[in-house]
């Protein structure tokens, strides 16, 4: 069956990123050149003149390389800090701490709070659980190095968009399954949580038009499965929405536009976390479609940023 066109759904302040980011059909061979691109938007001067960065490698999963880490802070903060530990989006196949920078920096500055940016392994060259183990080494690397770091662990929570939502979201089922250390907040921007909606019988006819759309998320979670999705025996540290138990996860927040590909997976999320007794803050954006909350000049992307990073600071105190 066609996909109805959703353009007359689309806010109509969005529609020039649509002439900017044309949606394409991701390819094995297209990898390449999507790894390379160049971030989305320029580290400003008077944000490096605001924040320190430091590059660090930190050990990895048992057997597996170290992980990197970009660590940002305010400068001349004293410590303790509290802490957000990010998690890039790219699909599980593409992407990199790098391109987050210009966000980051001003992100620390204004919330004066230490941010931790992971690059885990990307699939297809690395399936599950290789990503998800390389955030929880991260994770754990940062907890035991708070004292040095000048953070305070009972400050830190997690962070990511698409599938660095989806990834953030295994690693606080992980986190609270192994009981090593506890999260103060997970904070989900249109997360990627469900291979099954690549298979469902009755697909959301209005989303996923634009930017991530179901072919991608075919792509997206074959790669990161190594088989295809939607079959039985799928862990719930790969794909979240699987977890049969959602109680004892932190507060979550979790936002996505009404286009998006992921809506309804996200509406059932907090649906579940909801009657888990997770206490759960969830906006849904008109209009919006995947990665929305990026354009610039754009009244429901402002919104969306600002609403995100007040949560962040009532998560943060």
């Amino acid at each position: 069956m066609t996909q109805p066109d959703s353009r007359h759904l689309v806010d109509p302040q969005l529609l020039p990123m649509l002439e900017a980011f044309p949606t394409v059909a991701i390819t094995t061979e297209m990898l390449p050149a999507m790894r390379a691109r160049p971030p989305w938007f320029p580290v400003s001067p008077d944000d490096i003149g605001r924040t320190d960065l430091t590059v660090r490698k930190v050990p990895g999963p048992d057997g597996a390389p170290e992980v990197e880490v970009w660590i940002y802070r305010p400068r001349d903060a004293v410590g303790p800090l509290p802490c957000i530990f990010h998690i890039h989006g790219g699909g599980y196949v593409a992407g990199d701490a790098a391109q987050n920078e210009g966000g980051h920096r001003p992100l620390a500055a204004s919330l004066g709070c230490c941010i931790v940016s992971v690059n885990y392994r990307l699939a297809p060259e690395t399936p599950h659980p290789g990503p998800v183990e390389d955030c929880y080494a991260a994770l754990a690397w940062l907890f035991a190095s708070a004292d040095d770091l000048q953070i305070d662990p009972a400050r830190v929570g997690i962070m990511g968009e698409s599938a660095g939502g989806g990834l953030a979201a295994a690693l606080a089922l992980l986190v609270r399954d192994r009981g090593q250390f506890r999260l103060a907040f997970q904070h989900l921007i249109y997360p990627m949580l469900d291979d099954r909606t690549c298979i469902s019988a009755d697909p959301h006819p209005f989303v996923g038009e634009y930017i991530w759309t179901a072919h991608n998320n075919h792509f997206g979670w074959s790669s990161l499965l190594g088989h295809a999705p939607g079959i039985e025996g799928v862990s719930p540290y790969a794909a979240p929405a699987r977890a049969e138990d959602l109680s004892g996860l932190p507060p979550t927040f979790i936002s996505t536009g009404s286009l998006d590909l992921f809506l309804e997976e996200d509406l059932e999320y907090a649906r579940r976390l909801l009657r888990a007794g997770v206490p759960v803050e969830l906006h849904v954006y008109p209009g919006g479609f995947h990665a929305f909350n990026v354009a610039p000049g754009v009244t429901i992307a402002a919104m969306a940023r600002r609403d995100s990073a007040d949560a962040l600071a009532r998560a943060l105190a």
